[in-house]
């Protein structure tokens, strides 16, 4: 296990390490919320790097990442915990054919702790030789808005409450990173409960510097390229702008193919990496992708 940083640097060294380029503010803001123990709400548009700072976490500080992906519907069974129905109505059948029939120590033991089916969220609270894991839950936006009020005990006192067998704590504290993408609005009482942190697309240096890290196979001016190419790509109006996941995929495909230079038949032929929207694809005709190349040439010369 390893210490958490000690400092801002520390946390901007911590995650370069593990291969996220982090802008200060972000640095800033994750070092208060291992320092002073609070979630981290980080919002922002899809494909910007969110999920990826709970994985870097884990990785770096040597913890276990526990990942609750969100999603329409999702409840309280599904993210903290049920119980095993099968093996209860085993143990009734059981001490039924034994001629136990004391009601109150049947219920107690078939709502004891060896028939609960442990979800990510109480998963989150169980010790851990190695330390307070990871949690990350996951695009929140996409569950219900009833949802979040499962949420709010566990971010504010770590703990969660089930009715028949009281209060479960965590020994330690762990990690937690929320993120959204802003589909929807969170509620102000789970704000509270968290440090907020909005990530924008990156700057042309940064970008350029993420796509030097996390694709080394793609040569330097072809990263220059098709950096400033998905920079000026954002100003086109389009449906969905590609996140920093997009140009990452981009440059690797672009390198797959052996390409050293972007040239217009070769970005229309592989729009598929870049945009998710028919829409937006067809509007990258190469007339258009032969402008954009050229500007995104001079940005990138410059």
């Amino acid at each position: 296990m390893t210490e958490t940083p000690t400092s801002i640097d520390a946390a901007l060294d911590m995650l370069r390490s593990g291969g996220y380029v982090a802008d200060r503010a972000l640095a800033t803001v994750l070092f208060l919320s291992l320092r002073m123990g609070r979630p981290l709400f980080l919002e922002g548009e899809a494909g910007v790097g969110k999920t990826e700072i709970a994985k870097v976490l884990a990785s770096q500080l040597g913890r276990k990442l526990i990942r609750l992906q969100c999603y329409e519907g999702l409840d309280a069974a599904s993210a903290v915990y049920e119980w095993n129905y099968a093996a209860q109505m085993i143990e009734i059948r059981a001490a039924e054919a034994a001629g136990d029939a004391d009601r109150a120590t049947l219920v107690s033991d078939v709502f004891a702790e060896r028939f609960l089916v442990r979800r990510p969220l109480l998963q989150a609270l169980d010790p851990d030789p190695a330390g307070a894991p990871v949690l990350l839950i996951d695009e929140l936006d996409r569950a219900d808005e009833a949802f979040e009020a499962y949420l709010l005990e566990i971010l504010a006192d770590n703990q969660v409450t089930i009715p028949e067998l009281g209060t479960i704590r965590a020994a330690a504290p762990p990690i937690v990173i929320v993120t959204t993408n802003r589909t929807r609005e969170i509620h102000d009482a789970l704000k509270r409960r968290c440090l907020y942190h909005w990530i924008d697309y990156p700057d042309f240096a940064r970008e350029l510097e993420i796509v030097r890290t996390r694709v080394p196979g793609a040569g330097e001016r072809l990263s220059g390229e098709v950096v400033a190419f998905v920079q000026r790509l954002r100003r086109e109006g389009l449906f969905k702008n590609p996140g920093v996941a997009e140009t990452l995929d981009w440059a690797t495909a672009l390198a797959a193919l052996d390409k050293q230079v972007l040239d217009p038949q070769t970005v229309v032929d592989t729009l598929g990496v870049l945009l998710k929207y028919q829409d937006d694809i067809v509007r990258i005709d190469p007339a258009r992708a032969d402008r954009l190349i050229a500007e995104a040439r001079a940005e990138a010369a410059a």
